[in-house]
């Protein structure tokens, strides 16, 4: 285990191995039909994928051992956890209910009756959440969005207008957040909660090859009242609403969504040596190659996330622990096709799964491209491996 893993972090890793044992069944029907998982919600690991982003003030049961519960509430714990639970299948986790991203902007902006509102609300029945950011004409820059919201007419609330694109969950989600632009400038932008029942929204599903638990949607506003005790922020500073949202967020969940990529990486490579075959000296190299890689991106991960837990954040360090897992998931599985025959994706159905699953990664939380452009400036600015940012600086790369 890696330096960073004491004795709590080791056994919150068994935790999740042993929940999450039926995972990779639980998957293979994910892939089929999404919405299965409603038939499995009593299922160790997945009661532990809706409830470990809710405060345990809210549970309503053990979700977990007790002396588990404060450290499945670090980034480190979650990077352990999440890979953990990835190793299994990804799908279940992004096809559980629960608060997910959107969690993440209520722990930051919400006051404490906003906050008792929404986790009450789950906590009450297996509900869905979106973390709505991402647009169709400009991504997931968050200083450009398009998304508007006004005043309504009779003074009563806001009319939110507009479209995200690429959102998971979005069209099977009940409630969730959105951020829009309520004035130019990077103060403008705020961060509303949405129910989803409220007249003028609409989601669609959009078609996907992999990771088809993630429900990847697109949703569009048509003068949608937003109430306007939704407004998330609206008693915080104008530097400490919207955009301020937005990165606190991702900088905790750049490093889980690491961990995720490289959980599925090191199943596929456990996966290849429970073959038995016998390799020839070059792949057996290659393999181990990955493998070491692995452990390394492992312990830029779990650095970068006590990093953030401690109140530092440096933003070159996560977009490239981002950027490498997510490479050694695809390249994992690439080499797993190589090395278990010309007939492999057709052989082994797992295989084929997670195959298509890993290529999502690339695209989730900030594009391989984006990241390493946040790589090279730390590098020009010789902060890559010394400095640290204070959590709220920087520009949000995606979702």
């Amino acid at each position: 285990m890696p330096e960073l893993l004491d004795d709590t972090l080791q056994a919150l890793d068994g935790f999740c191995r042993d929940v999450s044992g039926d995972f990779r069944e639980l998957g293979r029907l994910l892939d089929r039909d999404p919405d299965v998982i409603g038939e499995y919600l009593d299922r160790p690991g997945v009661r532990l994928s809706r409830f470990v982003a809710i405060p345990p003030r809210y549970w309503t049961g053990p979700e977990a051992p007790a002396n588990l519960v404060g450290v499945l509430r670090t980034v480190l714990g979650q990077s352990v956890a999440w890979e953990r639970l990835a190793y299994g299948d990804p799908n279940v986790w992004l096809a559980s209910p629960g608060p997910a991203l959107s969690g993440g902007v209520i722990d930051v902006l919400a006051t404490p009756a906003q906050a008792d509102r929404y986790y009450q609300r789950l906590v009450a029945e297996p509900l869905h959440t979106f973390f709505g950011l991402t647009e169709p004409a400009k991504g997931s820059a968050a200083t450009e969005l398009e998304t508007t919201l006004t005043p309504a007419d009779d003074g009563d609330g806001w009319i939110l207008d507009g479209e995200k694109c690429y959102i998971g969950n979005g069209a099977r989600a009940q409630f969730g957040v959105v951020f829009c632009r309520r004035a130019p400038g990077l103060l403008g932008i705020e961060a509303v909660l949405l129910d989803c029942a409220t007249p003028g929204f609409s989601g669609e599903l959009l078609s996907t090859v992999g990771l088809r638990g993630a429900r990847i949607s697109r949703m569009r506003f048509d003068r949608v009242r937003i109430p306007a005790e939704n407004l998330l922020g609206a008693h915080l500073p104008a530097t400490r609403r919207g955009l301020y949202g937005v990165t606190q967020v991702l900088y905790r969940a750049r490093p889980t969504i690491a961990a995720m990529a490289l959980g599925c990486a090191q199943a596929v490579c456990d996966y290849v040596r429970s073959q038995r075959r016998t390799l020839a000296g070059y792949d057996r190299l290659h393999l181990e190659d990955v493998v070491d890689r692995i452990a390394a991106v492992r312990l830029l991960i779990h650095r970068s996330a006590a990093d953030v837990d401690r109140g530092v954040v440096n933003s070159h360090r996560l977009g490239a622990a981002k950027a490498r897992a997510a490479r050694l998931s695809e390249e994992a599985t690439l080499l797993a096709a190589r090395l278990l025959g010309p007939a492999a994706l057709v052989e082994h159905p797992w295989l084929e799964k997670i195959y298509r699953d890993v290529r999502a990664f690339e695209i989730m939380e900030g594009t391989t491209n984006l990241h390493r452009m946040s790589v090279f400036r730390g590098v020009l600015k010789n902060t890559f491996l010394t400095a640290s940012e204070p959590p709220g600086n920087g520009h949000a790369t995606g979702h």
